[in-house]
């Protein structure tokens, strides 16, 4: 059991953090920008530590100040939440070197899977099928565009590191395309120190599915998925189970292929598999291989 654990995000997940160690009897220590000092989660937490100003890279992206923070209160596990750098895997590996406790996936993991286009290429490798788009990281607006030509619009240019809607733009036309590529580039370096984006194609109204796991050295279980289809601004808004769209044949096949590759891949702990359903076909979406509060 963790004796401290320092909370490196915050908001409402860091709030449901400290609120879940209080009630296993473990001391938090909540970081801030200096425009969150009089936030919840700073209130609540047992010790607070201000990391930087209100630019994220100052703050809750800046890595040196994070570990000064975590010397500094002498604490023996970090729990990173969902965003920022939740799936840094230079984060991660800092942290196993300095024999503090990174509250979720290995830093090979991340490596592996927190990336989305190489979560992709992995995915693929183990027979999902994923939606189509660039096979990388576009190098700039002139490749990125030959690709939503090629793949037809509207497209999705997506952050490669990110999460929660951040860093995505929806592109229905070639006109507005530069401008969104620079916006989705910018926001990936904003949101996750990481300005790499990829292309996918964009379906209007496909079904939104995810696959529950759980997984140790030795075995791998699903438990079972849950439609999330009812979404706003790409945040989830209704979450319902079994989903009334698939049918056993399809949810098995799911199951199966889902167990299979998060096996292969050797993760440990609680996370889920995230796929788009179009005309009775599932896509590889995303995983999210994070840390729970």
């Amino acid at each position: 059991m963790f004796k401290k654990i320092l909370i490196a995000n915050r908001g409402e997940i860091a709030v449901r953090i400290i609120r879940a160690c209080k009630e296993w009897g473990i001391q938090t220590v909540a970081v801030h920008s200096d425009v969150d000092k009089e936030s919840m989660h700073v209130r609540l937490a047992d010790e607070s530590v201000c990391i930087g100003s209100h630019q994220p890279s100052n703050s809750y992206l800046n890595i040196p100040a994070l570990m000064s923070a975590i010397e500094l209160t002498n604490s023996d596990a970090v729990h990173p939440g969902y965003g920022f750098l939740s799936e840094n895997s230079n984060f991660a590996k800092i942290l196993e070197d300095n024999n503090i406790k990174f509250i979720g996936p290995s830093s090979q993991i991340i490596k592996k899977m927190g990336d989305k286009i190489q979560a992709k290429k992995i995915a693929k490798e183990n027979g999902l099928p994923v939606i189509e788009g660039s096979d990388g990281g576009v190098k700039n607006y002139e490749e990125a565009l030959k690709i939503g030509k090629k793949i037809g619009f509207p497209v999705l240019i997506k952050a490669a590191a990110g999460g929660g809607g951040k860093g995505m733009k929806i592109v229905k036309n070639e006109k507005n395309f530069k401008d969104l590529f620079s916006i989705a580039k910018n926001e990936a370096k904003k949101y996750f120190g990481n300005d790499e984006v990829y292309i996918e194609k964009f379906f209007e109204n496909p079904r939104h599915i995810e696959v529950q796991i759980l997984s140790g050295k030795n075995r791998t279980i699903h438990l079972h998925e849950r439609d999330c289809s009812v979404q706003r601004r790409h945040q989830k808004l209704i979450e319902e189970s079994p989903s009334p769209i698939l049918t056993n044949e399809l949810r098995e096949e799911l199951f199966e292929k889902t167990v299979n590759m998060v096996s292969k891949i050797g993760y440990e702990g609680a996370g889920t598999v995230e796929y788009i359903f179009e005309n009775n076909k599932f896509f590889f979406f995303r995983n999210e291989y994070k840390s729970t509060s």
